[in-house]
């Protein structure tokens, strides 16, 4: 299935609907979009295996830009509407796109893209762009001729260093040939053309990209929040009956930070299967989220570069509680330093076999840093974790985030995971800072959720807090508050910003 199959026969159902303005964009909207910009790219000189880039908001024509370029036969990456210019510019160089996409909301730090020839704005224009809305209005609605399937090639966002591109290897299969993802929420989340899928996310993300465009295969709609908001995303969920949702535990806990009213208030019936993966749960958080919502929360551990699949339904978490799952696509290993192989119980760095395989584009050097160190193929995303005896997969933190302290590795996740769900916590970051004496110490930056408490009182308490929890030696010995921190829209919390703070040499 595919937007034009879906127009065929259900032409005015919403294939996506906006979940704060109530805009709808229908199966025919979506095909005849898709098509016209499909025949620009056409005109412009574009064919399968080139590459296009866009950098947009949650639009309502997002996933129509998303499928103009799939059904053209290109490569296509999403761009974060949250770089600066100088990382903007450096993914869409280092892509290769041969045109380039943003609206009027990006138009600040779009303007600093130059290269490519074909350069479109849409709700406006500056210097350099065309409008969008002018160049497609003349354009046909109908396919292009050589229809073929495209494919991503998403970045890495960048929480550790410049972003990575995860090149694909292209393969122009037809455009009705169903994907791995496909197959794999049909199997999982039993999604049909009767789902609603809710994306609370930046669409640019691989999950929420991937799911959406997934889902609309399925004939599905798909409702997209321009923001996530807790409260408004369980309006949504009530509003459009949603039977399917994709969240990250940061989701979680600012939903259980509701107040019971706010969270007794909406009719949640409808959600099926919500589904959350990008970083490990606190157990006491997704015990929390399952009491309140049921049974219903699934789990998996991926990334971007797409080289496996673990899985966790609830019975499976509930029985084994702080796993990720089990594989269903890929074979994990744990491994030591030397790239030797660990037994059942052991932490070490996970790496993946038997999964598709994956370069970063025009990195050698990267790309042989995220595989096994013996050769023999497995690759990683940078993850420390163990297996127990039934093969469940526990993730402990990231391989980078280690504190080393007196000889000691600590990972900062234990106590993350700790003072996230604590009354007086909004957000929370753990990491290690330099010492003289023990090489690193262990530090938390708070954003406090009352920021007039912050200070020396929450500090001694958050500490206290700790260690009546955990050993001494995994807890902050000093918190510093900020008012907000550093976080991706999808959760993930850009480490490095913090720590440049206190390692500025290693970070110029």
């Amino acid at each position: 299935m595919y937007p034009g199959a879906v127009a065929a026969v259900s032409p005015d159902k919403p294939a996506v609907i906006m979940a704060g303005s109530g805009r709808v964009v229908t199966y025919r909207e979506l095909d005849e979009e898709s098509n016209r910009l499909a025949h620009l790219l056409r005109e412009a000189g574009l064919r399968p295996g080139d590459h296009i880039a866009f950098m947009l908001e949650n639009h309502p024509l997002f996933l129509a830009v998303a499928w103009a370029a799939h059904r053209s036969g290109l490569l296509y990456t999403a761009i974060s509407s949250r770089l600066q210019a100088d990382e903007l510019t450096y993914i869409v160089e280092n892509c290769g796109a041969k045109a380039f996409i943003s609206s009027a909301a990006c138009a600040e730090t779009a303007a600093s893209v130059t290269g490519p020839p074909l350069r479109l704005m849409l709700d406006g224009t500056v210097p350099g762009f065309l409008s969008y809305e002018a160049a497609v209005a003349p354009m046909p609605v109908t396919p292009v001729a050589d229809e073929v399937q495209g494919m991503d090639m998403l970045y890495s966002s960048g929480t550790t260093g410049r972003p990575k591109g995860v090149k694909p290897t292209w393969t122009g299969q037809p455009l009705d040939v169903p994907g791995p993802l496909m197959n794999l929420i049909g199997l999982l989340f039993a999604a049909t053309a009767d789902s609603v899928y809710l994306s609370p996310a930046p669409l640019y993300h691989a999950a929420p990209l991937r799911y959406s465009l997934t889902f609309q295969r399925f004939g599905a709609t798909v409702v997209v929040m321009d923001r996530f908001d807790p409260e408004q995303a369980l309006a949504a969920v009530e509003r459009y009956g949603v039977t399917h949702s994709q969240w990250v535990p940061t989701h979680f806990i600012k939903f259980l930070k509701l107040p019971a009213e706010i969270r007794s208030k909406y009719d949640l019936s409808t959600l099926a299967y919500a589904i959350h993966a990008a970083a490990p749960c606190p157990i006491p958080v997704k015990e929390a989220m399952m009491e309140w919502w049921g049974p219903i929360i699934h789990e998996y551990y991926a990334g971007t570069e797409g080289n496996g699949f673990i899985y966790a339904g609830p019975h499976d978490w509930l029985t084994h509680k702080g796993t990720v799952g089990r594989p269903l696509l890929g074979v994990p290993h744990i491994l030591d330093s030397q790239g030797e192989e660990l037994g059942t119980g052991e932490t070490g760095v996970v790496y993946l076999s038997g999964g598709p395989t994956f370069v970063y584009h025009g990195d050698p050097d990267k790309t042989a840093a995220a595989h096994d160190p013996k050769g023999r193929g497995w690759s990683t995303l940078g993850d420390i974790g163990h297996l127990d005896e039934e093969g469940f997969l526990y993730l402990t933190d990231r391989s980078s985030y280690m504190i080393i302290s007196g000889g000691v590795n600590i990972y900062p996740q234990e106590a993350e995971n700790l003072l996230a769900v604590h009354p007086k916590v909004a957000d929370v970051a753990v990491f290690g800072v330099p010492d003289e004496e023990m090489g690193e110490q262990v530090k938390a930056v708070v954003e406090a959720a009352d920021h007039a408490s912050a200070g020396p009182e929450l500090e001694a308490e958050l500490i206290a807090y700790c260690r009546e929890r955990l050993a001494h030696y995994k807890c902050p010995r000093s918190v510093d508050f900020r008012t907000e921190l550093p976080r991706h829209p999808t959760g993930k919390l850009y480490k490095r910003i913090l720590r440049a703070e206190y390692w500025p040499e290693q970070h110029k």
